[in-house]
């Protein structure tokens, strides 16, 4: 085949990939309730991270946690529409993950050795994986310790919180989108590793500079710019990377 060739089988790929993400994105488009139950979800008090921690802090003596109560409020006569529009896309976007993901397996399956091809099978497997944990991790631990610890913030009792609904779903799919990208980074170790460009004893050496590109890269990637999130980001990323060096040290074993 000719570079053209290629290029157009790859245009049939792509095709394919964004008529199943638009498809699925009408679909939660219909599906509003159902959509936006789980998206409103960890604003409330009986959301169950905020129970295990209820239950956590009773087996350990504590008076338990406080209720508490945030609202949310719209700003602009199109927002909830719009907002409605990005959900179901987003939503769209995830459910149409794991075609795209085996789409593009299928492309560069051809140009691919017998051995080359069951390493990019597990990778592919892990990622898929890997990023459904990371959406999991942000959506019951990530999200409600800093919505709830934001949300209830008050530097005085004359100041109440009134939160606008675009800025706690932005924050929400944001931090979503952002985390499961982030627990992508032991099968890339992984995969360079096997590759040759990496090694454990490399990723050791220079673990002080990854602590610092950690931070840079929780900096921007947290949403509200603040020391409570950015430590609550940062921390796994951090862990993330030392499982990353045991599993290139195990990947060269």
């Amino acid at each position: 085949m000719t570079f053209w060739d290629h290029l157009d089988v790859l245009r049939s790929y792509i095709i394919r990939i964004l008529v199943v993400w638009v498809v699925l994105s009408v679909v939660a488009f219909f599906f509003k309730d159902e959509v936006f139950a789980v998206v409103m979800a960890p604003k409330n008090a009986d959301f169950i991270t905020y129970r295990w921690l209820e239950q956590l802090s009773q087996k350990l003596g504590g008076s338990g946690l406080e209720d508490f109560s945030v609202q949310l409020i719209n700003t602009g006569l199109s927002r909830q529409f719009l907002l409605h529009v990005k959900a179901s896309f987003f939503v769209g976007l995830l459910a149409a993950t794991p075609f795209a993901l085996w789409q593009i397996l299928l492309f560069v399956l051809p140009a691919l050795y017998s051995n080359e091809r069951r390493l990019l099978y597990r990778g592919v497997f892990s990622g898929t994986l890997m990023f459904i944990v990371g959406l999991l991790f942000s959506y019951f631990i990530v999200f409600p310790l800093t919505f709830r610890f934001l949300g209830t913030y008050q530097v005085s009792d004359e100041l109440q919180n009134l939160i606008s609904v675009e800025s706690y779903i932005g924050t929400l799919l944001s931090l979503s989108l952002s985390l499961a990208l982030v627990f992508e980074i032991p099968v890339v170790c992984w995969l360079l590793a096997r590759g040759g460009i990496i090694s454990s004893a490399m990723m050791s050496r220079y673990r002080k500079h990854a602590i610092v590109i950690i931070l840079v890269a929780a900096a921007v990637i947290t949403p509200t710019q603040d020391v409570f999130t950015l430590i609550i980001v940062s921390l796994p990323m951090w862990l993330l990377f030392e499982l990353s060096i045991l599993i290139v040290r195990l990947s060269h074993r």
